[in-house]
């Protein structure tokens, strides 16, 4: 491996060298990876991704975010517009601005799927709260603390938002979410992945222990790796950016992916090479070797 300004390139073993794959897409999570911790999209990194674009490489925004949450990036679109939201859960286009979003493909957690897991983890960890994740409303448990920048549409039990007649029943959940007041989050995570089985697929992108619960099978990866199939573009040709345990999947799929400078241990280990922090560009100096290296 070589060194450029502190960003190691990534290749893996055996098999062609990913770096000498020319990129045809890059997936970018946002909090801790592209958005600096202002939640501001730096000039560098602006320029970056336009330069992108221009030269052919399309950028998709890969978060754990749901869509009203993407006006942050939604100035910084291009071309196709997409963004992969909920982990996977949904594709959103961002062209039309903030609050006028579109779905255009929706990967929902089954209502019997999720409660479930409420059920399995409210027995593995007593104290565990939740939130539930739709298409356009977000509900929560009175328990839940105020962990989010809105105020949800109802307060109610878990086991009452998850209904067959429970509020916005007529929308899909995209995910649930649960908090534990005390646990460690990394071993959180580990207890409920046991609990919930496969009933749903569990993850975390934030500090605290709270934990992000999606369908079976739907991830970053999962998702981007349809988008991919749909332009004919392999995972070889894919670079990818990460912070957390959510990045893990995308990381470990895509040709090349850089852990930032920030990054948790298990995304270090699941990426090919690694870059400088998000409050250091770190998205933006791997773009313009990238580019750089096409000339």
């Amino acid at each position: 491996m070589r060194e450029n300004d502190r960003v190691t390139s990534a290749t893996r073993q055996p098999g062609t060298p990913a770096a000498a794959i020319q990129p045809r897409l890059i997936a970018t999570d946002l909090d801790g990876t592209l958005l600096r911790d202002d939640k501001s999209v730096s000039p560098r990194t602006v320029a970056a991704l336009a330069a992108a674009e221009e030269a052919g490489i399309e950028v998709f925004f890969v978060t754990g975010r749901p869509a009203r949450w993407m006006d942050v990036v939604s100035d910084h679109v291009h071309g196709h517009g997409l963004a992969i939201c909920g982990n996977g859960a949904a594709v959103v286009d961002l062209h039309g601005g903030a609050g006028a979003h579109r779905f255009v493909k929706v990967r929902e957690l089954a209502r019997e799927n999720a409660l479930h897991a409420v059920h399995a983890l409210r027995d593995a960890a007593p104290g565990t709260v939740f939130a539930v994740e739709q298409t356009y409303g977000f509900h929560q448990e009175p328990a839940y603390p105020k962990l989010h920048m809105e105020i949800p549409d109802h307060l109610r039990p878990a086991e009452e938002l998850l209904a067959p007649d429970g509020p916005d029943a007529d929308q899909p959940v995209l995910k649930i979410l649960a908090y534990h007041p005390s646990l460690d989050p990394d071993a959180f995570l580990t207890l409920a992945r046991l609990a919930v089985g496969d009933h749903a697929n569990v993850t975390r992108s934030s500090p605290s222990a709270l934990l992000e619960l999606s369908g079976p099978g739907v991830s970053k990866a999962s998702t981007l790796a349809l988008c991919c199939a749909e332009r004919g573009i392999s995972h070889e040709e894919v670079v990818a950016f990460g912070d957390m345990p959510n990045d893990v999947e995308m990381l470990t799929w895509a040709g090349q992916s850089y852990a930032m400078g920030n990054a948790h241990p298990d995304v270090v280990a699941a990426a090919s090479g690694r870059t400088v922090a998000n409050n250091e560009d770190g998205v933006a100096v791997v773009i313009e070797h990238l580019l750089a290296d096409r000339l």
